[in-house]
């Protein structure tokens, strides 16, 4: 039987306004984080006060499970698109695959910033959801996961194994998400041709033809692990009164990092940090002045191992190959080992100051440039193979930073096999040999 024509009109009103509540809330989310946003301010955005917005979703909690869930069957709806674009028996089925969902997902982008289609929330910051609503949005986000990872399965990766397959399928997603990050600053009628170079280099990698992957001999004389080890103690690091050579102030540095990756700025409070490390919030403040300055101090730690160790590669002699190569090694080792990991860019959204957020971006938007840099020097010698370095950088910037949780796809991954596992198809490309 049809529904009457007034209780119709009723479930198209309500399904509107809450895909515009949907919409607006996703945009809060990714502005301020999870942790950050209020109901009422998101209320506000679509001329609702709180207890109507309540009507909807009883909490704030649901109400980001819900944009997580709308986002998660977006990108699976891309994923199987780009399946069903591709004949399941084409040579080169994966290439296609990979080419075809870079390309939907770009387009996607473009119609979210054009305003033909609702916003989507990022998913950095699902692990600030409470427990119970966390696991269900990860187990939608897996499931979404072993669709992109499909796109992979076919005669070109026959012979990988299940993890080789889910650190190939990791860097895809994480290319993907990354999109967000540049392609913005594209005019919207050339992501379909950014879209494509992005899709042939995480495809095909930067190697110059006669360029293999160097051995660990050739890589060690260059010394960029040590590099890396080096500079969270570097002289001009400061975290309070002490300096950031201190056992205790970097035990105070990775519990708030990795804090920061996972439950934003505001998620990493003062109380989650002392428990992870099983102190008082006195111990806290007596190394800490307030949480803004470990925070910050977590942020000029990450600048500077990526700084220093951009800086080292360039300086370096050799084939620039073998100096990217180098580089990328040292700082995924660095994110799965000891001293880990970095902060990742999305922490950058939840900082409570504005010109501090901007600082931020700014000091990631140079070290892009340093590592744009230092890959046109690898064509000018040979080394690599002609492409857009813009993007390149982008590219090995969202492998590098993805890396910090790569360990979910890959549980068995450590520093002493991510370099085969992980490091070397992200420059090698998805489609090398294992």
């Amino acid at each position: 039987m049809l529904p009457a024509p007034a209780q119709s009109t009723q479930t198209t009103r309500f399904q509107e306004k809450r895909e515009a509540l949907l919409d607006a809330a996703a945009r809060h989310f990714n502005a301020q984080g999870v942790r950050g946003a209020t109901l009422g301010e998101i209320a506000g955005g679509v001329g609702l006060v709180t207890t109507s917005l309540t009507y909807y979703y009883r909490k704030k909690e649901d109400l980001a499970t819900a944009c997580f869930l709308r986002a998660i069957v977006a990108h699976e709806a891309l994923a199987l698109q780009a399946a069903a674009d591709v004949p399941a028996d084409a040579p080169d089925a994966v290439a296609q695959r990979v080419q075809r969902f870079l390309a939907l997902h770009a387009r996607m982008l473009a119609e979210i910033d054009g305003g033909a289609r609702p916003a989507l929330i990022v998913f950095s910051d699902i692990r600030a959801l409470p427990e119970a609503q966390a696991a269900e949005v990860f187990g939608a986000y897996t499931d979404m996961f072993r669709r992109v990872r499909a796109l992979l399965d076919g005669p070109q990766t026959a012979a990988l194994g299940r993890d080789d397959l889910n650190a190939r399928a990791h860097l895809l997603l994480s290319a993907a998400h990354w999109q967000r990050a540049w392609l913005p600053r594209h005019a919207s009628e050339d992501h379909p041709r950014l879209a494509q170079r992005h899709a042939q280099l995480l495809l095909h990698g930067l190697a110059a033809a006669g360029s293999v992957w160097p051995t660990e001999a050739e890589l060690a004389p260059l010394g960029l692990d040590a590099v890396a080890a080096a500079a969270p103690h570097s002289t001009d690091l400061l975290l309070g009164e002490h300096q950031a050579g201190d056992p205790t102030a970097d035990a105070f540095l990775r519990a708030a990092t990795e804090l920061v990756n996972e439950q934003g700025y505001r998620g990493a409070s003062v109380d989650r940090i002392s428990a992870r490390l099983h102190v008082t919030k006195g111990s806290f403040y007596h190394h800490n002045e307030t949480k803004l300055d470990l925070i910050s101090a977590c942020f000029d730690r990450s600048f500077a191992v990526l700084r220093q160790v951009l800086r080292a590669a360039t300086q370096a002699g050799g084939p620039v190959w073998q100096r990217t190569c180098a580089a990328s090694v040292a700082l995924v080792r660095f994110q799965l080992g000891a001293q880990g990991p970095l902060l990742r860019n999305s922490a950058t959204s939840a900082l409570p100051d504005e010109p501090q957020r901007e600082h931020v971006r700014r000091q990631f938007q140079q070290l892009t440039g340093q590592l744009a840099s230092l890959l046109v020097d690898g064509m000018e010698d040979g080394s690599l193979r002609p492409h857009d370095p813009a993007i390149a950088a982008q590219l090995l910037t969202s492998a590098i930073n993805a890396a910090a949780e790569v360990q979910r796809w890959v549980p068995g991954i450590h520093p002493g096999n991510a370099t085969a596992l992980y490091t070397r198809p992200a420059l090698l490309g998805l489609l090398c040999p294992a």
